[in-house]
């Protein structure tokens, strides 16, 4: 009831405007032993989501209808339910904005707050409460909030508390925005209160610890623009926070970014450093999975679309790790032995992680002495076992009116042992060629062969896909990926896309092969599947 009461909870007297969107994935599983999937009970599975909002001049208010009770398969038990888990009503006047309800938010980068929704991770970790928003005058931007946070289909009893305030300083002193010059400061506190009697932990049979009813974080940071230049400097720490994640020790979380990049017409450099430990930050201590978390740290690695460079797909390690990342792009001009006729893009990225260095100690976690200790600390530049790295090079270069063609090279270093726990390094040479011609003005043909010469787990990898584009509705999408190492086995897909508006419908049947599925250093695992798909998504 209370959804709908907010729904039209808005002045008569404004104009009012709806929007909203539907998106509704479906799958009909099949049991294929060869592929391993797993035996469902139920005839269809679906993820199903309606969003509704209303808009006026100084009240909004929305609600999302989430059906799941019969989920995708591969997401955590308490995923699946039905119902309303998602409303608020924002009030705007002027510079002031309050909502209250369902709300996301993120402080600086994240480090110590973020909340955000990810459907294809199962991630939803809205927070319940308040959230105040105060700009008073230019160049200065006050956030407030309070609430528990979402765990599916309850809310995590911990209390989340937050203040975050940016300072543009160009706003203050004209004669840096004279010389193009946008310096921002920014800093932010996060408390939270969870009852330290909600998960009681046992040392032995007799000893529990004692564990810290208050868990407080803070991150400053400052960000400089000048012209095409950019640079972004932010550190955090957090307190004593025993948890599941840490093998609940009393150690201190902290971590540390430096972010560089220029970019000019036809350039640009990235450069980037990050050096976290100990800074899994949850609204409930004995959480794990991927739910749960206030916080979120970026992976600093390559995100990769095609589908064998995306096979082993790094996960943010939160008890500590180095991660280095470079990238380098450059376009050739037009009528240059380089550039040909229609010029040439190029890119080269470098990611690099490792862990820290515990004096030999791999793992500290995993070390049972942990407990109720002060942890294990390793000097800020000392850096520990490699657990991933990534060079690739991309060529993106049309040769006639009618064609292009996009060729891409990657060396890949994944330690499965450190992100999957068990595996070993793999080791893996990945070559792309994706290739797009212009039959005629309304069809497109785009054809893709990749192959991943890979040291451990089942070997070597080949990816074919062929998809025919005619304007303006369709899309025909055949793909195969096949496993020419251990399991011969082969990962077959075809499908149909129809588009009109803002309708998009898409029906299929294969296979998908079981692995992670990760975003931005998250990740979800996906077991196999083979079945029947449809996809139907709406925007209004």
């Amino acid at each position: 009831m209370l959804p709908v009461l907010l729904l039209v909870a808005l002045p008569v007297y404004s104009q009012v405007t709806l929007s909203g969107s539907i998106q509704s994935d479906i799958l009909v599983p099949q049991d294929d032993e060869k592929i391993g999937t797993e035996h469902s009970e139920d005839k269809v599975l679906t993820n199903t989501y309606l969003d509704l909002n209303l808009g006026s001049k100084y009240v909004d208010a929305g609600a999302r209808f989430e059906f799941l009770k019969y989920p995708l398969p591969g997401y955590e038990p308490d995923f699946k339910g039905w119902g309303v888990p998602h409303f608020y009503v924002k009030g705007h006047v002027n510079n002031v904005e309050l909502t209250l309800g369902d709300y996301y938010e993120q402080f600086g980068s994240g480090f110590i707050l973020r909340t955000y929704e990810e459907r294809s991770l199962g991630i939803d970790n809205a927070l319940r409460g308040a959230r105040l928003s105060f700009k008073p005058v230019n160049g200065v931007n006050l956030k407030a909030l309070t609430g528990k946070q979402r765990r599916y289909w309850h809310h995590n009893d911990a209390l989340v508390s937050g203040v975050d305030l940016e300072l543009g300083l160009d706003q203050f002193f004209k004669s840096l925005e004279g010389h193009d010059t946008h310096i921002t400061l920014g800093g932010s506190w996060v408390n939270k209160h969870e009852d330290a009697d909600a998960d009681a932990i046992f040392v032995d049979a007799t000893h529990k610890l004692n564990l810290p009813e208050y868990v407080n974080a803070w991150d400053a940071r400052v960000n400089v623009a000048h012209k095409g230049f950019n640079i972004l400097a932010e550190y955090a720490q957090k307190s004593q926070d025993p948890s599941f994640d840490n093998g609940y020790h009393y150690g201190k979380g902290n971590v540390a970014m430096l972010s560089t990049s220029y970019s000019k017409k036809g350039m640009s450099v990235l450069l980037q450093a990050k050096r976290s430990e100990g800074m899994a930050f949850r609204s409930r201590r004995s959480m794990s999975g991927t739910s749960s978390f206030i916080n979120h740290l970026p992976a600093f690695t390559h995100d990769h679309t095609y589908a064998l460079p995306a096979n082993y797909p790094y996960a943010t390690q939160f008890d500590g790790e180095w991660a280095l990342q470079a990238e380098f792009g450059y376009s050739f001009k037009k009528n240059t032995s380089l550039g040909g006729k229609y010029g040439t893009k190029f890119l080269l990225n470098i990611s690099h992680v490792r862990g820290l260095d515990y004096d030999g100690l791999k793992n500290p976690v995993l070390d049972g002495r942990i407990m109720g200790s002060d942890g294990h600390k390793s000097d800020f530049f000392k850096m520990g076992e490699l657990y991933y790295q990534d060079i690739n090079v991309m060529m993106d270069k049309r040769f006639t009116r009618d064609f292009s063609l996009i060729f891409m090279y990657m060396n890949q270093r994944y330690n499965m042992t450190v992100v999957e726990g068990h595996g070993g390094m793999i080791k893996s040479n990945i070559l792309v060629a994706d290739g797009k011609y212009k039959i005629s003005p309304k069809l497109t043909l785009r054809c893709e062969l990749q192959y991943q010469f890979c040291e451990g787990d089942d070997g070597d990898w080949a990816y074919g896909l062929a998809e025919l584009s005619w304007a303006p509705h369709w899309m025909f999408t055949v793909s195969d990926m096949w496993n020419c190492g251990e399991t011969k086995v082969h990962y077959y897909q075809a499908l149909v896309t129809y588009s009109l508006k803002s309708h998009l419908i898409q029906a299929g049947y294969g296979r998908t092969a079981e692995g992670f599925n990760c975003s931005g250093g998250v990740c979800r695992w996906v077991p196999a599947t083979r079945g029947f798909t449809l996809s139907y998504n709406y925007s209004f």
